[in-house]
């Protein structure tokens, strides 16, 4: 039975995460740590970011997660609409793969293979940045339905089946700790889930011996951002020292950031997510008539979730 407490953990931790992580963005490494030497980070603000404020992560996250509740359950062509509306409205930060499929003008169910088609480069970290609630909704049925849903949902943007993949396994991970188990523990079983043409290359970054300097790609890339993501997880023992240890890696860091927040949330659970962070927390939804989610919001949201999969 999926636990409540953890659910919230991960939906607020994943958007604790990218707001942590956002100021940092495209940052050398060690930049967090010089700001602050202790480890014990806040919500600075900075890089056009207020303090507190989440990013195209956490509001994608949102979009998709109040789709789920709305809709009854996964539709399609309505998440893609609610992206597109929000791509629309001009966001802060969008991914350039995201909003080039989102405003292509592009059917739903073609964009992103369309688009893979052309550029031949699809396999971005954008559907792990936002993958928090879906995670939550469908970790109640169990391993085979939360994999191939987080195929589907990264598909509607991404056309490498690399994200497909990846996404997959950061859903399985999350309902595996949702269940009170290790999340770590259960990798070899996910895996073998995997399908064979990314089977390695995933065991390769998610081996507990992989280190992010191994990265043969920016960790803007599917394969190095979860692979910190577990890496910081695997290295740490608190919520915290997750989430400094991966902003700390410079680069993308509020993706690694949130995708670290989402799996440490599930881990530790809700009260992990340090108590200073939360006022500041908040949520800004472009297209959406100028809403702002707080941190009361997104515990409500995640118990949503876990109440309707």
């Amino acid at each position: 039975m999926t636990d409540i407490d953890r659910a919230v953990g991960a939906v607020l931790g994943s958007a604790a995460g990218d707001a942590l992580g956002a100021p940092f963005e495209f940052g050398l490494p060690g930049v967090f740590r010089e700001r602050f030497p202790d480890g014990a980070g806040e919500l600075c603000g900075g890089a056009g970011w207020g303090p507190g404020e989440a990013t195209d992560d956490t509001q994608m996250a949102v979009l998709l997660g109040e789709s789920l509740l709305e809709r009854g359950g996964l539709d399609l062509p309505d998440v893609f609409d609610r992206f597109r509306r929000w791509a629309a409205a001009e966001p802060k930060d969008i991914g350039l793969q995201t909003e080039q499929v989102l405003l292509g003008g592009d059917p739903w169910d073609l964009a992103s293979s369309l688009h893979f088609q052309v550029n031949m480069y699809a396999a971005g970290n954008g559907s792990l940045m936002r993958a928090a609630t879906s995670a939550v909704y469908f970790a109640a049925r169990g391993r085979t339905a939360t994999m191939d849903a987080a195929r589907r949902i990264a598909a509607l943007t991404h056309g490498d089946g690399a994200a497909w993949e990846g996404t997959a396994i950061l859903h399985e991970l999350v309902r595996v700790a949702l269940l009170g188990e290790d999340p770590l523990t259960a990798l070899p079983a996910t895996l073998a889930e995997v399908a064979p043409a990314h089977r390695d290359r995933w065991a390769t970054v998610l081996a507990p011996g992989w280190h992010p300097d191994d990265a043969t790609e920016f960790n803007g890339a599917v394969w190095p951002c979860l692979g910190s993501a577990v890496w910081a997880l695997r290295t740490t023992s608190s919520f915290e020292e997750a989430l400094a240890a991966a902003v700390d890696l410079g680069g993308d860091t509020d993706t690694v950031a949130a995708v670290t927040g989402t799996l440490a949330g599930a881990v530790y659970g809700s009260a992990a997510v340090p108590a200073r962070w939360l006022p500041a927390l908040h949520v800004p939804l472009p297209g959406s008539g100028g809403r702002v989610l707080r941190a009361d919001d997104l515990r409500e949201l995640a118990r949503a979730l876990v109440t309707a999969g």
